[in-house]
């Protein structure tokens, strides 16, 4: 286990059930400190964290009154990180999808890379839904437009090292990037904004129903926010971002 006084994890959660407790535990033996940010959960999953924190100094909890969705929970959690003066924070699923084993390993590349933004790469098991994993396909290439290239190899997944300035300067900057849409959304104006990108693979695990697994992804509803979502990305690429990115390209080549 790893202290740092730099680099944190982040954990948003909103109604994880028994799994966030379980999470926590994972990502303290791994590494301190831990906040969670409690997004206005109504299933009291929350309580047994809240208590661990009372025995436990690495822990802390951030309690939101209303559900806000991840970016949003993100956003609380990153600038109040930067006033107690980190400067990197990973963000993990409260779900236990993400690897909790792999965050030191993500975090000593966001130490030697300070500027980059540090992306989870998954590898899926063979219970990962198969209707997720081809749609996902459809993200990917319309991200790759995006940014012209591969510097975002999986927009979708969350298990990543963001340097908290450039987070929040993103995130303040826009009103979206606050539910569904934040994962590619902040990776893509990172991106545009020219931090470098670190991708290194990661495990990913769905858990079932009866292992104790949820998920708030509705087909529709959330389908309908990535169509909105990348109409507007493209939509600014095509009026005024294509120049820097093509500059960008220049300059590197």
């Amino acid at each position: 286990m790893t202290v740092s006084l730099s680099h944190l994890v982040l954990i948003p959660t909103y109604n994880t059930g028994p799994r966030l407790l379980v999470t926590v535990r994972e990502a303290l033996a791994c590494w301190q400190p831990v906040w969670v940010v409690i997004d206005g959960s109504t299933d009291n999953s929350e309580q047994p964290v809240v208590e661990l924190a009372h025995s436990e100094p690495a822990l802390r909890v951030i309690a939101l009154s209303r559900n806000g969705g991840k970016g949003a929970a993100v956003l609380a959690g990153a600038r109040a990180a930067l006033a107690e003066g980190f400067t990197h924070a990973l963000v993990m699923d409260a779900d236990g999808q993400h690897p909790a084993a792999q965050i030191a390993e993500f975090m000593e590349a966001s130490r030697q890379h300070p500027a980059a933004l540090v992306l989870g790469r998954p590898l899926f098991g063979p219970e990962a839904p198969q209707l997720r994993l081809q749609g996902r396909k459809l993200s990917v290439g319309l991200v790759r437009l995006e940014v012209f290239g591969r510097a975002i190899e999986d927009p979708l997944f969350g298990f990543r090292v963001y340097p908290l300035r450039a987070l929040t300067d993103v995130l303040g900057g826009t009103r979206w990037a606050r539910r569904y849409d934040f994962d590619p959304e902040v990776a893509v104006r990172l991106v545009w904004r020219g931090l470098p990108t670190l991708n290194l693979p990661a495990g990913c695990r769905y858990f079932s129903r009866e292992e104790g697994g949820v998920s708030h992804f509705h087909y529709w509803r959330d389908n309908v926010r990535m169509v909105w979502l990348h109409t507007r990305l493209i939509t600014e690429l095509l009026l005024f971002r294509w120049i820097g990115l093509v500059t960008r390209g220049r300059t590197t080549s």
